[in-house]
């Protein structure tokens, strides 16, 4: 079976074309996904045939879950489609999200997700080397992110979670998958996730599991961060956690409406008005390309 390997901030994920093919593919995740025995990679992607988008996307995590979307997932799958041949990028919409790029013609994708439909933009030399894609609107109803806890106001901001001994003042939402963003004072490198990170994650409130966050604000326009996320751990960047910082931290009014987060991997640019939909930006490359034997 051929596969490519992309990353975009040092997420990587292995890609596979899988329209005229049955795979178990929860299995195959958890084998090819093994950095040690397998290719390595936060993620397999597969392409599939969707009737409402020009492709379908299905994102499965290295523990074999699957989950509902993916930012730099999708950032990953532009490149990988159109580079691959998979759309043809002559006959695509070339609609600009924004004017980050300055540029007005470049190939757009609709993608199916399991959180709904995703609209990307590719931007171009020779290849593609910046991928947008609007993440949709952001939700905060306790049953849409979703949360057990009974809560009075929305969004839910500051909610605080008691864990032993330590306290943590949580902002929850949704970007078409769950979220937990927790803003500290201090440099994001001093905190502990690798410990804290599994236990907000399998929070009992949180029934299908949460990524968790940690964020420290630079100044209006720029945010430090490190991510813990569900069914993966921590990983170096992530583009639906970026989107989830960016608007929790809007909400808060410790930013502007364009703001980049660092994470280790790299930086994210999002843009929000507190309004509309969300849009996430940022670099995307392919690594190496291969065939797996099993």
């Amino acid at each position: 079976m051929k596969f490519s390997k992309l990353q975009a901030t040092g997420n990587d994920f292995i890609l596979v074309d899988g329209r005229d093919m049955e795979r178990d593919w929860a299995k195959l995740a958890r084998a090819m996904c093994q950095r040690r025995f397998g290719v390595g990679a936060d993620g397999l992607l597969v392409v599939e045939r969707s009737n409402v988008a020009d492709l379908k996307m299905r994102v499965f995590n290295p523990d074999g879950s699957e989950a509902e979307v993916c930012g730099n997932g999708l950032r990953c799958f532009v490149k990988y489609a159109i580079e691959g041949g998979i759309v043809d990028k002559v006959a695509l919409q070339a609609e600009p999200l924004s004017k980050a790029k300055g540029q007005q013609n470049n190939p757009c994708l609709a993608i199916e997700t399991l959180a709904g439909t995703e609209k990307a933009k590719a931007y171009m030399v020779d290849k593609v080397t910046w991928v947008e894609v609007n993440m949709g609107m952001p939700r905060f109803e306790p049953e849409q992110i979703p949360i057990k806890e009974e809560v009075d106001i929305m969004p839910v901001l500051n909610y605080p979670l008691t864990l032993g001994e330590r306290k943590l003042s949580l902002s929850l939402l949704s970007m078409g998958n769950p979220h937990a963003v927790y803003f500290v004072f201090e440099p994001v490198v001093k905190f502990p996730l690798a410990e804290v990170g599994p236990q907000v994650e399998r929070h009992c409130m949180f029934p299908q599991g949460t990524n968790f966050e940690i964020a420290r604000i630079l100044d209006k326009s720029r945010i430090e961060a490190r991510v813990w996320e569900r069914g993966v751990g921590e990983t170096l960047a992530c583009g639906s956690g970026a989107c989830a910082i960016a608007v929790a931290a809007r909400l808060l009014n410790y930013v502007d409406s364009d703001v980049d987060i660092i994470f280790p991997g790299g930086t994210l640019t999002v843009s929000w008005d507190g309004k509309s939909e969300v849009v996430l930006g940022g670099p995307v490359e392919e690594v190496f390309t291969g065939e797996w034997l099993r």
